[in-house]
């Protein structure tokens, strides 16, 4: 079933944070990579408040949350990733390890995906599960290597992964 709202709302919260990824990345990133982060902020941004408009305006159309059990399993992992993703920020913190967080919150993100595939009805969010947790140990390794923090390449993988997304919403959107 096409679910029209739920594109909407891909383009919006998937633009979102990808906005919101695009700014944790710079934390400490190259110096030349400042520009380019700013204008993938922006851009990502525009696309989020695109999506804001469709989803206002199509309200009423069809999305899988609109089924009580959809919408409590939508719910309850996503206030499970939140409690899993602030517990494992502040202990990692406390540890004096808060260049882990960006990485752990990346990794908590892309496994509640693997849950909200049954609630969408969505394979595509497996992909977007896998490639976030990827980017999540990615960034542990690279990061030491490129000599920046692991934020800025967990947060340019998951700006840009989460910005494909934002568009494949608005591809979506427009091919219903």
């Amino acid at each position: 079933m096409d679910y029209i709202r739920d594109y909407a709302m891909y383009a919006s919260i998937f633009g979102m944070f990808s906005f919101v990824w695009f700014g944790w990345a710079q934390e400490r990133p190259r110096r030349g990579w400042r520009p380019y982060l700013g204008i993938a902020s922006g851009i990502a941004l525009l696309v989020c408040l695109f999506g804001v408009y469709l989803s206002i305006t199509n309200w009423g159309e069809a999305s899988a949350l609109k089924e009580s059990s959809s919408f409590t399993t939508y719910l309850i992992t996503v206030y499970m990733e939140f409690f899993l993703a602030g517990l494992g920020a502040f202990l990692l913190i406390r540890k004096k390890r808060s260049d882990f967080v960006a990485p752990w919150i990346a990794f908590i993100v892309g496994i509640h995906f693997i849950a909200l595939v049954g609630v969408f009805d969505d394979p595509s969010l497996y992909v977007l599960a896998a490639l976030l947790v990827a980017i999540s140990l990615i960034s542990l390794f690279l990061a030491p290597k490129l000599q920046v923090a692991r934020s800025a390449i967990t947060g340019v993988g998951s700006g840009t992964v989460l910005f494909g997304f934002a568009i494949l919403g608005l591809i979506r959107f427009f091919s219903v």
